[in-house]
C-alpha cells in the first residue's frame, strides 16, 4: 500500500525533496507509543525514535515535535516533520502555556457528543473554537440517539450554537446509522474524533472498521460519563480508505486559539456586531450596540453572547500568558550571551618584535 492511500499529496511531495536528496524517506506517524513512532512509509509499517537535535527542541516547544497524522522524513530515526495542512490543538495540561498538538493533517473533525448525560451545547462551543482555528472543517456528531427522547429539539439547539456546521445524529448501536458519515469517509481523507470519554468514539471506531480494534468500557450509570479507554493517538486505516485518528477523551479542554477560530465559531455575533456604533464595540453597555439590540429583541440568545464573552477572557489571558512566556524566553537567550561573552578571554597581542 502506498503514501497516497495514507494521504500523501504534492503538498507533501514538494516540502520533501530536499530530504529526499538526502537518502531519507517519508513516513506519515501512525501510532505513539512512549519514545517510539511507528510510521507508515512506502516500504511498509516501521518504528523509530526522535534524532536528537529535534528532540531538543521540542522541549521548549513541544508542538514541534511529531503529532499522530504528521509527516515526517526518517531513516534509522526522525530527523525532521514536514509543514502541516492543518493541527488539532489545545494548551498543555496544568499551568504551563504551551501548545500541545493533538492531531495533524486533518481533513474533517468530527466533534461527538452524547445525547445522554454528555450533553452539552456549551461544550460544543469550545470544541468548534479548536476545529475552527485547526484549519479543519468541523462536523458535529450527536451520538446514543437512541437515548434521547427529542432528538431533532437537541439537532436544532446544536445547530443554533454552530452555524453552519452539519450536524447529523446516529447511534453506534444500530449499523444502519453509520450511513450518516458517508459523505466523510472517503478514501485518503483524514477524520479525526473529538469528544469526552465515554461518548462512543472507540465504539464507532470499531463499528466502522468492521472489527474490534479499540477496547470499549461500559458507561458508568451514575453520571453517564465514561473512562478513558483510549490511552494514546492513533491512526486506523478504514476499510473504504478514509483515515481515523482517535483521541483519548477530554475531561477538560484549555483552548490554544487565535481570534480567527473564535470569530469563525461565533460568526453570527460579528454579523450583528458589523451595525454597531463604535467599531471597537464590546457588546456590554455601549450605545448603539447592535448585538445588544439583537438579544434584547430576541434575535440572539444571551447565553450565546455570555459564552462569547467567556471565550474572550480566556483567549485574552492565554495571550498574556504567551507573551510572558515569550519574554522569558528573550530574557534567557540574552542572559545566555553575555555569559558566554564573559566565558570569552581575548588573547593579548603584542605585536611583531
Amino acid at each position: 500500500m502506498g503514501l497516497k492511500e495514507y494521504g500523501w499529496s504534492s503538498f507533501f511531495a514538494d516540502h520533501f525533496e530536499l530530504f529526499a536528496r538526502q537518502g531519507l524517506q517519508a513516513g506519515r506517524v501512525v501510532l505513539v507509543h512512549g519514545k517510539i513512532y511507528y510510521l507508515r512509509t512506502d516500504g511498509g509499517e516501521i518504528a523509530a525514535e526522535i534524532r536528537g537535535r529535534l528532540r531538543h527542541r521540542g522541549r521548549e516547544s513541544p508542538e514541534l515535535l511529531p503529532a499522530i497524522g504528521d509527516w515526517v522524513a526518517a531513516g534509522d530515526r526522525i530527523h525532521a516533520v514536514l509543514p502541516r495542512r492543518s493541527k488539532l490543538s489545545r494548551k498543555v495540561a496544568g499551568d504551563a502555556s504551551r501548545e500541545q498538538v493533538v492531531a495533524a493533517n486533518v481533513d474533517t473533525v468530527l466533534l461527538v457528543m452524547g445525547l445522554d448525560g454528555d450533553y452539552s451545547p456549551r461544550r460544543i462551543e469550545r470544541l468548534l473554537i479548536m476545529a475552527w482555528d485547526s484549519g479543519a472543517q468541523p462536523v458535529v456528531l450527536l451520538n446514543k440517539a437512541d437515548l434521547a427522547d427529542d432528538v431533532e429539539t437537541s439537532r436544532a439547539e446544536v445547530e443554533s450554537v454552530a452555524p453552519g456546521v452539519p450536524v447529523v445524529a446516529m447511534s453506534t448501536l444500530h449499523d444502519e446509522s453509520l450511513a450518516v458519515l458517508d459523505p466523510y469517509l472517503r478514501p485518503a481523507r483524514t477524520l479525526a474524533l473529538v469528544g469526552s470519554s465515554g461518548v462512543g468514539k472507540s465504539t464507532l471506531i470499531n463499528r466502522l472498521a468492521g472489527r474490534e480494534l479499540l477496547k470499549v468500557r461500559e458507561v458508568r450509570a451514575r453520571d453517564d460519563r465514561g473512562q478513558h479507554t483510549t490511552t494514546h493517538r492513533q491512526l486506523v486505516r478504514l476499510p473504504e480508505g478514509a483515515l481515523l485518528i482517535d483521541n483519548p477523551g477530554i475531561r477538560e479542554l484549555q483552548l490554544w486559539a487565535s481570534s480567527d477560530g473564535l470569530d469563525r465559531a461565533f460568526e453570527e455575533i460579528d454579523e450583528y456586531a458589523a451595525g454597531c456604533r463604535f467599531r471597537d464595540c464590546r457588546h456590554r453597555d455601549e450605545p448603539g450596540c447592535a448585538v445588544l439590540a439583537a438579544v434584547e429583541a430576541g434575535e440572539l440568545a444571551a447565553a450565546r453572547l455570555a459564552s462569547r464573552h467567556a471565550m474572550d477572557r480566556e483567549l485574552d489571558y492565554l495571550e498574556l500568558r504567551r507573551d510572558e512566556r515569550a519574554r522569558r524566553a528573550e530574557k534567557k537567550r540574552v542572559a545566555a550571551i553575555h555569559k558566554e561573552a564573559k566565558r570569552f578571554k581575548p588573547r593579548s597581542f603584542t605585536g611583531p618584535r
